[in-house]
């Protein structure tokens, strides 16, 4: 497995006043919630702005050192890193992707021109120009799914395992596997239908939530990365493809960084998965 990369940054407004909590063994745990806008360039040069929500945890002493400084309204940068948990209920395997919270800083507004921040439907503040960034790197899980939407778009879903090493309390090595769903539009989409199972890549992206109501009407959830870049890394265990030279990939991946248009209809078309494959 490749050396595992995992870095989410964000920068947005607080929703509402966190709280501060502490589990049964002591743990300080603060839950944040932060909004923004993204900015996305289509094809056609024209901009949109597509507003984000994510929920972010801050443990330990770093939940306690903010306390009750922060209120709703604030502009916070966090940057930290996705967590994914596993556990059964009912005889049911379950599956939560996170925010862990590494380092936060409180933004200043402060001289900024224009509108700054929009006020939703429930009279929160969202951060007009927001940043939602995500960097992975890892190895894919499954061989890529292209599929079309009715529109005749190319889509393609991958699933990626983030590697993560870490030392303990006591001193002794550990690893733990991070597992992300992600996705890809357009060419990009069907340059990313060319990488195998097993093949390292590196992704840039930004992180969305999803809902849907499934075949037997229970509403479901899902957090992915909706690309923007794809880099196929050589030391991946997959095998390429006839006709993939290393010069091709190169050439394949110019242009595909910046503009990307995430249309939200055509997701209402091609709705996720039901469950995720792992």
């Amino acid at each position: 497995m490749a050396r595992g990369l995992n870095r989410v940054t964000l920068v947005g407004t607080l929703t509402q006043d966190p709280e501060l909590r502490y589990t049964a063994g002591g743990l300080a745990v603060m839950e944040l919630n932060l909004a923004g806008n993204d900015v996305v360039t289509d094809e056609q040069g024209q901009t949109r702005e597509p507003a984000w929500y994510h929920r972010i945890k801050l443990l330990g002493k770093s939940a306690e050192f903010w306390g009750d400084t922060l209120k709703a309204g604030m502009a916070l940068f966090v940057e930290g890193k996705l967590e994914y948990r596993s556990w059964e209920q009912e005889g049911q395997k379950k599956s939560s992707l996170e925010i862990r919270a590494d380092r936060m800083e409180i933004v200043s507004l402060e001289g900024k021109r224009g509108q700054v921040t929009v006020t939703d439907a429930r009279g929160q503040e969202r951060l007009k120009d927001g940043l939602n960034h995500v960097m992975l790197v890892g190895n894919l899980t499954r061989d890529p799914e292209l599929r079309y939407t009715p529109q005749g778009t190319a889509v393609t879903r991958l699933s990626l395992a983030v590697n993560e090493k870490f030392t303990t309390r006591q001193g002794g090595d550990q690893e733990k596997v991070h597992y992300v769903e992600a996705q890809a539009w357009r060419e990009l989409a069907e340059f990313a239908a060319e990488l195998k199972k097993g093949d390292g890549a590196f992704l840039i992206g930004r992180l969305v939530n999803d809902s849907w109501t499934a075949q037997d009407g229970t509403r479901r959830y899902t957090t992915r990365v909706e690309l923007s870049r794809l880099e196929r890394l050589a030391r991946g265990t997959g095998q390429s493809t006839g006709g993939n030279s290393s010069q091709s990939v190169a050439t394949a991946a110019k242009g595909r960084a910046g503009k990307v248009d995430i249309d939200e209809g055509l997701v209402d078309d091609f709705p996720p998965e039901e469950d995720l494959p792992f």
